[in-house]
């Protein structure tokens, strides 16, 4: 019970950091201070989370936090690419 409400409290906490992420990617236009290797991983780590659940069954909590932390990563992710495009398209123009 005691590693449920942890582990919960570890994925919340993870969770609190992408909307600020996606904020500044969002207001910045720019993947300046940003690892697309890092959000991969990131990402990566939250589907084998997911998959550890449903091959143990636990189906507690933290399960269905992950799942807006996916949601937000993947949009960080995204935001990367336009940003990514929209520098360039800069840089052409300059």
């Amino acid at each position: 019970m005691l590693a449920s409400i942890l582990e919960t409290v570890m994925i919340i906490c993870f969770g609190l950091s992408w909307p600020l992420s996606i904020r500044r990617s969002i207001t910045s236009k720019s993947t300046q201070g940003k690892s697309l290797m890092f959000m991969v991983f990131i990402l990566i780590g939250y589907f084998a989370g997911v998959a550890s659940k449903m091959l143990t069954q636990t189906y507690n909590l933290a399960f269905y936090f992950y799942f807006p932390n996916i949601i937000m990563v993947a949009t960080d992710i995204v935001l990367y690419f336009k940003n990514k495009k929209y520098e360039e398209e800069q840089k052409s123009n300059a």
